[in-house]
């Protein structure tokens, strides 16, 4: 077993250099504290298998560890294979809507993994002429501008005509993303047969678009854009945690 206890000091380890890569991005989250809290989980693991101390504990707490253990597992793993089944996502051609989802303004212009989620929606508009793209998101706490204008600033700047792209400057979330985009088709036209993509990073694809079959009556695909690797376990771990808070809202 003592191969078991040596795995959990490396998982500890592992988990407090993640951390401080996390924190070091500076992205105004506290999301380096999944990292911290699971370098505590793997610490005690490796406390408590040492000595036969695990087989002193209660039988009765030993089995709610084990089945707490299990649990999570399963749902993380869930989550983690409904998020790669999107992760190569690419959309339909000629779509008449694409959505993309906000992500963080920094100094007043797209975080890096904003810029992915706009680069993705930049390749999609130059195939597609046709189609309209909204980008959606508010201004947050630690933002100067709307996600939604600087996001359209950005596509602007890199060629995309004006008037092919709308600015969307109040949602908060996802599924505020979808309902105040959905006013703005709505708004534009009653055709209640609209081909829809969402456009975002590959591991919020699938939250993305099940969401919007959910407060949509359109088709809707996604579109996934790219992430860092090295920063995909922790931004897919946060979103498992969104799926869990969304759950009963998707479809």
């Amino acid at each position: 077993m003592n191969y078991i206890r040596y795995l959990f000091l490396a998982f500890t380890l592992l988990s407090l250099i993640y951390s401080v890569s996390i924190y070091m991005v500076g992205s105004g989250t506290f999301s380096f504290m999944i990292w911290i809290f699971s370098a505590i989980v793997f610490g005690l693991l490796f406390y408590l298998s040492g000595n036969g101390r695990w087989i002193k504990i209660p039988f009765g707490i030993r089995c709610a560890g084990y089945l707490t253990i299990g649990l999570t597992a399963i749902f993380f793993t869930i989550c983690f294979i409904a998020m790669a089944i999107h992760f190569k996502d690419k959309g339909e051609e000629n779509l008449d809507y694409i959505i993309v989802l906000g992500a963080q303004m920094k100094g007043g212009s797209p975080s890096t993994i904003y810029r992915f989620r706009l680069d993705a929606a930049y390749d999609y508009l130059i195939k597609n002429p046709d189609t309209i793209c909204i980008v959606s998101g508010g201004i947050g706490k630690n933002e100067t501008v709307s996600e939604g204008d600087g996001g359209k600033e950005y596509l602007i700047s890199k060629g995309i005509a004006p008037e092919r792209i709308i600015a969307e400057t109040e949602a908060r979330d996802t599924v505020e993303n979808i309902l105040f985009s959905k006013e703005i088709m709505d708004q534009s036209t009653s055709d209640d047969t609209l081909r829809i993509g969402i456009v975002t990073n590959n591991f919020h694809v699938f939250r993305g678009i099940h969401l919007a079959k959910r407060y949509t009556e359109y088709e809707v695909c996604g579109i996934a854009a790219y992430t860092v690797p090295w920063y995909l376990p922790n931004n897919m771990v946060r979103e498992c945690f969104g799926i869990g808070r969304d759950l009963r809202k998707m479809r």
